[in-house]
């Protein structure tokens, strides 16, 4: 692809660029980037008034395959990415069978090169997520998987975690943690809080999280391992990891948007597109959340991309599945509420969404900045572009997101990934 964007303005904190430029594509590398270029032969794309970012970078996703083509497909699930403004994302492997086999890689990679997307696939933990024995993590490493989690699980047994971080530390894989103590957890289905007691709900403490997030942290300051805690949503772990990196410690986090704009109080109406694990939580912990994002204790914005169909969301609460999609409406999100919101900078945006995932998944040279020579894997946005979240324009498999209805200012109009322009929206 040949294509001269004029007139965008580039948000590139990598390179500390902030300011309006043309970016010249050839032959889907970035060719060059001046304040003014001429080009014959190329298509022209008019930005004035558009922002130009690093492509978007999601560090948690479940595409579902194989084994629930269902609630989404490798193919579906990148599409939704690429309409949200994403060129890369890391696939969680609780999928069925579990992605704990070097086949299992082969054919997500395989199928994700039928769109123009990047995906990094994560690996298990533990064989079958069973927390028991550790996977083969060199030959999966080998196979192109990029971490290792046992994410919708927590490995319980610390011997095992101590062990699966330093061989996954020796062959630079990094471990993901979904901090969850499950014996604590039990069969709760939201937030333990004064909320629940009105619901008639069994609630989930703070503590089910933070206990296991401590733990992990220090596992880390033993093994010296870097270590990723995935969907943080309470006050008190970011406390701890703010602590953590006081101490200088290689643990790194990522939050949700839903949890830095929604709280329990959601689910007064049993609706089930609230219904996610970890759980919404209180006003109190989505504050501290946004602080932590703000002071840098948080390093990064995941969707938890958690597709389910409408016919498994309209069980009875109880029994409705966890979880809910992200990746069509994260952008829109945290721009309303983080930038409209006079919160973060765009540069502080792009540095949760794009530079710092690539920075902690030790991404190739190009992602997570703007930079000549290499492909060009882009994300125009209009700032101003105040749309309403509709059920019938996922591109998604599944509809079950927490923000239908809602309205947002901001969104991506224009991705470029693997050097080809992917869309355009009015």
């Amino acid at each position: 692809m040949n294509l001269l964007i004029k007139q965008a303005h580039v948000i590139d904190p990598k390179n500390q660029v902030d300011g309006v430029f043309d970016l010249l594509i050839k032959k889907g590398s970035i060719a060059e980037l001046k304040k003014e270029i001429k080009a014959d032969g190329v298509e022209v794309f008019d930005a004035k008034g558009l922002h130009l970012f690093p492509g978007l970078i999601d560090m948690h996703v479940h595409f579902r395959e194989p084994g629930f083509e269902q609630k989404e497909t490798i193919v579906s699930g990148a599409k939704a990415a690429l309409k949200g403004g994403f060129v890369a994302a890391v696939t969680m492997p609780n999928t069925n069978p579990p992605c704990d086999h070097q086949s299992v890689i082969d054919n997500i990679i395989r199928k994700a090169n039928e769109v123009p997307f990047y995906i990094f696939p994560s690996a298990t933990l533990t064989k079958e997520r069973a927390g028991k024995e550790l996977s083969e993590m060199a030959d999966l490493k080998r196979a192109g998987a990029w971490a290792v989690t046992d994410d919708g699980s927590w490995v319980s047994d610390s011997l095992l975690m101590r062990r699966a971080m330093e061989y996954a530390s020796m062959l630079n894989l990094l471990v993901i943690s979904h901090a969850e103590d499950h014996r604590l957890t039990s069969d709760g289905v939201m937030n333990e809080s004064v909320v629940s007691t009105k619901l008639g709900l069994k609630g989930i403490p703070d503590a089910s999280e933070e206990i296991a997030a401590s733990r992990d942290i220090i596992l880390a300051e033993l093994t010296h391992a870097p270590l990723h805690l995935t969907h943080i949503s309470t006050k008190g772990t970011v406390e701890l990891v703010r602590a953590a990196k006081a101490k200088k410690l290689p643990v790194t986090c990522d939050v949700t948007p839903h949890h830095i704009s929604l709280t329990d109080e959601m689910l007064e109406h049993y609706d089930t597109n609230f219904k996610m694990m970890p759980p919404l939580r209180t006003e109190e912990d989505r504050k501290a959340l946004v602080s932590g994002l703000k002071d840098g204790a948080i390093d990064a914005i995941a969707t938890d991309h958690a597709p389910h169909t409408d016919e498994e969301k309209m069980a009875e609460f109880s029994d409705a599945p966890v979880g809910v999609t992200g990746l069509e409406t994260a952008l829109g999100v945290i721009l309303t509420k983080l930038y409209h919101g006079k919160i973060l900078s765009l540069s502080e945006i792009v540095m949760k969404m794009s530079m710092r995932p690539s920075e902690i998944l030790k991404l190739p040279n190009g992602f997570g900045q703007i930079k000549v020579g290499t492909e060009a894997n882009l994300t125009l946005v209009d700032l101003n572009h105040e749309w309403m979240v509709r059920k019938e324009e996922f591109v998604s498999k599944s509809k079950n997101s927490c923000f239908i209805g809602a309205k947002f200012k901001g969104k991506a109009v224009v991705t470029i990934c693997r050097g080809k322009l992917w869309q355009r929206q009015s």
